[in-house]
C-alpha cells in the first residue's frame, strides 16, 4: 500500500514538472520577436525529446547508479543492471521524476540562446549538458554523492538544476555573441513579441513547481509537503511583487518582464530550502531574490551579454542565492538558527563547484563549435528570422510569400 501510494503521489508530481516545459515554450516564445518564435519552440522540443532519450538511456544511470568514489554513478546504462532506488518507491517511476528535472535544466539554455544559435549545435549541446547535469546531480542527490555525503541541501534543485542551467546559460551565451546590434554605439532594444503569452508561461512554471518541490519528498506521506507548498507560494509571490516595487523606485514604470522573471526568481531561490525553512524565511528569500534579479539583469547587460529571456538571472544567480540562503535559514544547522558556519560552508562549496562545472562544461562544448564556425547563423538568417531559414514555417502568417527555406 505505500509503495503503491507513494508511486501514484510521485507520477503526479512528475507529470507537473514535465508540464512545465510547456511553460518554458509560451515563456520563450513571448520574450522573443515573433520572426524566431516556432525556433524556440524547436529547441524546447529538443530539450523533451533529445534530452529525454540521453537521459533515459545513460544520465539516470550516472545520476543513480552505483557511485563510483562518490563522483559518478557506474550501473544499469540502458535499463541493464542495478539501480540505488528510492525505499518504497519503484527505480521506473523515480526514472520519470528525474526526467522531467533533467530536461528542465536543459531549457534554461534554451532561452538565453535563443534568436542566433544553430539549431544542430542546439542538439549537440543537449546530449553534452544532459550527460553533465547527471554527474553534478549525482554529487549532490546520490546517498553516496560526495556533496551529500558532506551534508549539503538541495531539496528540489536552486544548484543542481537552476544554478547548473543558468551558468551553462551564462556560457552559451556568452560564445554565441549577442544579436546583431544588441550592443552597438546606437543599441537595439528588442521587444517581447507576445507578453500575454509569456504571463501564460509564467503561471504554467508556476502551476508545475508546486510538483516539483512538494514532489520532492518522494513520499505521499512526508509531513512537509504543506509547508514546502506553503513556502513555495509566498517565495514566488514576494519574489514577484519585490521586483516589481524595485523596479517602479527606480525607473518609475512597473515592468512586466520583471513581474515575470521576479516571480520566477522567487520560485528558483526557495526550491533549496523549501522544506529547511519557515515561512517568515522563505518570504525574506523570495523578496531579495525578486530584488537580486533586478540588478543581475542590469549586470548581465552591463558585461554585455545578450539574454533575451533573462535565464540567467533568474536562474544562475537565483539559484546560487537559494542555495547559499539555505546555509542561513535553514531551521536545522542554519546559520541564524545558531548551527554555526558548517552548513553555510557546504552549501557555499556545492554552490561553487556545481556552477562552475555547468559553465565549465558548456564553455568546452560550445567552444569548441565556435572554433569550427558551426555554432551561429549566419547574418542573413538572423536577419530574416530563424523560423522560415531554418525550419521553414513562420509562427503567425501575414499572407506574404517568404523567400525559400536555406538549410541550416
Amino acid at each position: 500500500m505505500i509503495t503503491a501510494l507513494n508511486t501514484v503521489w510521485v507520477i503526479f508530481a512528475a507529470t507537473l514538472v514535465f508540464f512545465m516545459e510547456g511553460g518554458f515554450a509560451l515563456l520563450e516564445a513571448g520574450l522573443v520577436q515573433a520572426k524566431n518564435t516556432i525556433s524556440i519552440l524547436m529547441k524546447v522540443i529538443a530539450d523533451v525529446t533529445v534530452g529525454a532519450l540521453v537521459f533515459g538511456l545513460v544520465g539516470f544511470s550516472l545520476m543513480y547508479g552505483h557511485s563510483r568514489v562518490g563522483i559518478v554513478g557506474w550501473s544499469g546504462f540502458f535499463f541493464h543492471g542495478a539501480i540505488a532506488a528510492v525505499p518504497h518507491l519503484p527505480a521506473p517511476v523515480l526514472w520519470f521524476f528525474e526526467l522531467a528535472f533533467a530536461v528542465a535544466a536543459i531549457s534554461i539554455v534554451s532561452g538565453a540562446v535563443s534568436e542566433r544559435m544553430r539549431y544542430s549545435a542546439y542538439l549537440v549541446y543537449v546530449v553534452i549538458g544532459i550527460l553533465a547535469y547527471s554527474i553534478s546531480a549525482h554529487w549532490v542527490w546520490n546517498p553516496d554523492g560526495w556533496l551529500h555525503r558532506l551534508g549539503m541541501i538541495d531539496f528540489a534543485g536552486s544548484a543542481v538544476v537552476h544554478s547548473f542551467g543558468g551558468f551553462s546559460a551564462l556560457a552559451a551565451a556568452t560564445l554565441v555573441g549577442p544579436r546583431i546590434g544588441r550592443f552597438h554605439l546606437n543599441p537595439v532594444k528588442f521587444r517581447p513579441s507576445n507578453l500575454p503569452l509569456a504571463f501564460g508561461g509564467t503561471f504554467i512554471l508556476w502551476f508545475g513547481w508546486f510538483g516539483f518541490n512538494a514532489g520532492s519528498t518522494l513520499s505521499a506521506f512526508s509531513p512537509l509537503i504543506g509547508t514546502i507548498i506553503v513556502n513555495t507560494m509566498l517565495a514566488g509571490a514576494i519574489g514577484g511583487f519585490s521586483a516589481i516595487m524595485f523596479v517602479r523606485l527606480f525607473n518609475g514604470t512597473y515592468d512586466p518582464t520583471m513581474a515575470i522573471n521576479g516571480v520566477l526568481a522567487g520560485l528558483v531561490a526557495i526550491t533549496a530550502g523549501c522544506a529547511s525553512v519557515g515561512p517568515a524565511a522563505a518570504l525574506i528569500i523570495g523578496a531579495l531574490a525578486g530584488i537580486l534579479v533586478a540588478l543581475a539583469t542590469s549586470l548581465i547587460e552591463r558585461m554585455q551579454v545578450d539574454d533575451p529571456v533573462g535565464a540567467v538571472p533568474v536562474h544562475a544567480f537565483g539559484g546560487a542565492f537559494g542555495t547559499i540562503a539555505v546555509g542561513l535559514f535553514a531551521s536545522h544547522g542554519g546559520l541564524f538558527f545558531g548551527g554555526g558556519l558548517h552548513l553555510l560552508e557546504v552549501q557555499a562549496l556545492g554552490t561553487v563547484v556545481i556552477s562552475i562545472w555547468g559553465f565549465g562544461v558548456t564553455a568546452l562544448a560550445l567552444g569548441a563549435m565556435r572554433r569550427l564556425k558551426v555554432l551561429r547563423v549566419s547574418s542573413i538568417e538572423e536577419a530574416e528570422g530563424l523560423d522560415w531559414r531554418l525550419h521553414g514555417h513562420r509562427a503567425y502568417h501575414t499572407g506574404q510569400s517568404p523567400l525559400s527555406a536555406a538549410e541550416d
